[in-house]
């Protein structure tokens, strides 16, 4: 255990350090007792340059603004549930978080392995977390967020809460993988969550788009027409189904980008989104 947390601060330091990035105030193992469930994976954590892999002792961390203004994202990276890539769609977002005042938190969540309700699991954990520290981080809204297989994790914990503790107050999606349907999902994503031969009824209960309700949180979604990895139909799909169900959402389609953007400088839109959802955040706080 010593040794894994020890592994895990050496290499946030570095990715600090090279990238410049702000210094977590906490980095927080979500179940130092042991987890209810098992994925079977032992080990050390495998990092490869960010995307990291065989993570056996789930983590939160945690970056504070000096400036809070009561809300909070926690961030689910994507990696098709067969990695997690920190690098990309984790870390990179921190300090533009906390230049807004939001308190932001990465999830190193366990990948399933053939147990599919591990992710979901830490996703859980980790919200649940985060509400136990309200107080003394000066938290009041709690959001999750999500890039690609990331944004399934972040829009199952939207739609499969057990508890109020774990319900996030609000989503945050990034080309996301919503659905198990075979027509349009991606299929490696499905593939490595409930396997290749999963029957229908469990595809149903792990597409996202059929387990919205009136008690889902609201959702800014993101995608690019042109993603050939991950059709737009997704966060079209759950668009709709938030809407039907009378559920504020919006949905920004940009025509190119293809997938993986994230916070990536080369994203023609860039500029577009962050302005977007900044503007987002102001106008829906005080709305939940």
């Amino acid at each position: 255990m010593k040794r894994y947390l020890i592994v895990l601060f050496q290499f946030l330091c570095t990715a600090f350090l090279s990238a410049q990035q702000p210094t977590p105030h906490a980095i927080i193992e979500l179940w130092p007792n042991g987890a209810p469930t098992s994925n079977g994976q032992t080990g050390d954590m495998i990092d490869t340059d960010g995307v990291l892999r065989n993570i056996t002792k789930p983590t939160l961390t945690v970056f504070l603004p000096s400036h809070p203004n009561g809300m909070c994202v926690m961030a689910c990276p994507g990696g098709a549930y067969h990695c997690v890539c920190t690098g990309t769609e984790g870390f990179p977002m921190a300090q533009w978080y906390l230049n807004q005042g939001i308190a932001y938190a990465i999830l190193h969540y366990r990948l399933p392995n053939g147990h599919r309700e591990v992710p979901l699991d830490d996703a859980q954990r980790g919200l649940q977390i985060l509400r136990g520290h309200a107080k003394e981080w000066r938290l009041n809204k709690i959001g999750i967020q999500g890039c690609s297989a990331g944004g399934h994790l972040a829009a199952m914990a939207s739609t499969h809460y057990t508890s109020s503790s774990s319900r996030p107050d609000f989503q945050i999606l990034f080309y996301p993988v919503i659905t198990l349907e075979p027509s349009f999902t991606h299929m490696g994503t499905r593939e490595n969550l409930i396997g290749k031969n999963a029957s229908e009824e469990v595809a149903v209960k792990y597409s996202n788009e059929k387990q919205v309700t009136s008690q889902t949180p609201p959702a800014f979604i993101m995608h690019s027409s042109d993603d050939d990895l991950v059709p737009v139909k997704n966060s079209i799909a759950y668009y709709q189904a938030l809407v039907d169900k009378g559920v504020s959402a919006t949905l920004h389609v940009y025509p190119n980008g293809k997938h993986g953007w994230a916070f990536h400088d080369w994203f023609a839109y860039k500029r577009e989104w962050t302005g977007e959802l900044e503007r987002w955040l102001k106008w829906i706080q005080p709305r939940l």
